[in-house]
């Protein structure tokens, strides 16, 4: 297998706004990451988690450089994934809001022995330890090895929340279609 590399820049690029307009037409499985460095947790919403592998377990999220969680992240040895059902819809946008006390409703959120703060209520979480973390345009990009994980009872039967041109969604029977 061979791997390709780009060794000249493009003469043209293609802007942002038509870059983000593309992406707001493919819809993507909400997640909320938490993490802690020392200075007290941090919580975010994002849409750009990915496994990379199974054996490792492997998965990988990017972050915006303007994300105020952004910097505690990256100094984390460990961060949870939480993978959110339509159930969840409060939970994603408590990490999707800005200036708040996101961990002011202490009945929400625990923390494992390990002390990371998680959601017990999400559909499944990951626990993972912070691989590397790269720079990429205005975003880092973060991998993580998981080393532990759960699944809420019932998730099975949980719709997915997800994201799909800057609104809420939830996946089900209704948009099955094969």
């Amino acid at each position: 297998m061979t791997t390709a590399q780009v060794t000249e820049s493009p003469t043209t690029s293609l802007s942002s706004d038509d870059f983000k307009a593309a992406f707001r037409q493919h819809p993507a499985g909400v997640a909320v990451i938490t993490a802690n460095s020392g200075n007290g947790p941090v919580m975010l919403t994002a849409t750009s988690v990915s496994s990379v592998s199974a054996d490792p377990a492997l998965l990988m999220f990017s972050l915006s450089a303007h994300s105020s969680s952004t910097p505690t992240i990256r100094r984390a040895e460990t961060v949870v994934v939480h993978l959110l059902g339509a159930g969840q819809l409060e939970l994603a946008k408590l990490g999707a809001t800005s200036g708040i006390d996101r961990f002011a409703n202490t009945e929400l959120w625990s923390t494992l022995p390990g002390g990371e703060v998680y959601f017990p209520g999400a559909r499944a979480w990951i626990r993972g330890r912070v691989l590397t973390s790269m720079d990429a345009g205005g975003s880092a990009i973060v991998l993580v090895e998981a080393i532990e994980a759960s699944t809420q009872d019932g998730a099975e039967e949980q719709v997915p929340l997800v994201y799909y041109n800057r609104t809420w969604h939830e996946l089900g029977d209704h948009s099955q279609v094969a």
